[in-house]
């Protein structure tokens, strides 16, 4: 590579331009690439759980430059016409992300030709304009010293003990409302978390009920000890639920006219603990799955084909990740009585 700094005026300036134009053609191949990965579920058989997981786990994206581009891929799949923009620099990729939660296929044409050429703060001026909202109003608490942490904490203004009635209106950027973007958790300083979210007023009824139901075990009414309670509580009721989690597990004597595909609660228990809460499906290159979440209790031979629900036969697995024996044979004979129909 010829050195930047021996290159003229002129030829800095061509190869500038030329790199710009490069990226963009490079920004708009990947987001369609994306997208169609997506589609695919293609980060599944790698042996990762989302797309977002597999662009960090696999390629060493960062989460906001893997965040942003497959939000980015959805919209353009969604709307081809955001594609098309993005590619011929009429839009660029903050514009799309700006726009994305208020694109229908009624306006989106009218959007995109809106916002043609326009800086973030433009776009930005554009939404507010055409989708005007009220403003956020967070709560917000100075951590003390102690906690080692610079920044703001968002969390509830305490008021000696008690729950504030109202909250104290800050100036808070205003964002969409959308699945992705209406909490925050930020890390602060070791050990040490803000969050911010929104929540209806129904969430917030309840919040107050368990506050004062707490009173007893956390009198200090400090509401991060309030939550902190109330998410052990709620942890306790899943993990039973889940797994059925006892502190004095009884070995049940097996019920003759049980479902064969009932899974008793003590081989739940077990296989919980042997596989850590996480999904045991392992890719050709030995990735297993770092999936915690939306996890079942899937007997490793089929039930149908002789499996058992033991511990040895039972394991946990995110849905779609373990492709279907026979399935493929399914699929064609399916079709080979669909045709003899047709003749």
């Amino acid at each position: 590579m010829k050195s930047c700094a021996r290159l003229s005026d002129h030829e800095l300036v061509c190869r500038f331009a030329t790199l710009v134009a490069q990226d963009r053609t490079t920004t708009t191949e990947l987001v369609a690439v994306m997208a169609e990965v997506d589609a695919r579920r293609l980060y599944l058989p790698a042996g990762y759980p989302s797309l977002l997981a597999w662009c960090v786990g696999e390629f060493r994206m960062s989460e906001d430059v893997a965040f942003n581009r497959i939000r980015a891929a959805r919209t353009a799949r969604e709307f081809p016409a955001v594609l098309a923009a993005l590619a011929d620099g009429r839009l660029h990729l903050t514009a799309v992300l700006l726009l994305t939660p208020w694109l229908t296929h009624d306006n989106s044409g009218e959007l995109i030709a809106e916002a043609t050429h326009k800086t973030k703060r433009e776009v930005e001026a554009l939404v507010a304009r055409r989708f005007p909202r009220s403003g956020l109003l967070s709560w917000v608490e100075e951590p003390t010293s102690e906690r080692g942490a610079t920044a703001c904490q968002l969390v509830p203004e305490r008021v000696g003990t008690e729950l504030p009635r109202e909250a104290k209106a800050v100036e808070a950027p205003v964002a969409p409302v959308s699945g992705e973007n209406r909490s925050r958790v930020k890390p602060l300083s070791a050990g040490w978390y803000g969050v911010q979210l929104m929540m209806s007023q129904r969430a917030y009824d309840k919040l107050r009920q368990v506050h004062d139901l707490l009173s007893h075990e956390v009198p200090s009414g400090v509401l991060e000890e309030v939550v902190e309670r109330a998410l052990d509580l709620a942890i306790g009721v899943l993990e039973k639920r889940k797994f059925a989690a006892t502190s004095h597990p009884r070995h049940l004597q097996r019920r003759t006219t049980a479902s064969v595909r009932h899974i008793p609660a003590d081989v739940r228990r077990e296989v919980w603990q042997r596989d850590g809460g996480r999904c045991t499906f392992m890719s050709e290159s030995g990735q297993r799955c770092p999936a915690t979440r939306n996890l079942e209790f899937d007997h490793v031979l089929e039930v149908a084909r002789g499996g058992e629900s033991t511990v040895d036969g039972v394991r946990l697995l995110v849905p779609g990740t373990q492709p279907v024996p026979g399935r493929a044979h399914v699929r064609s004979r399916v079709h080979a009585i669909q045709t003899r129909g047709r003749a």
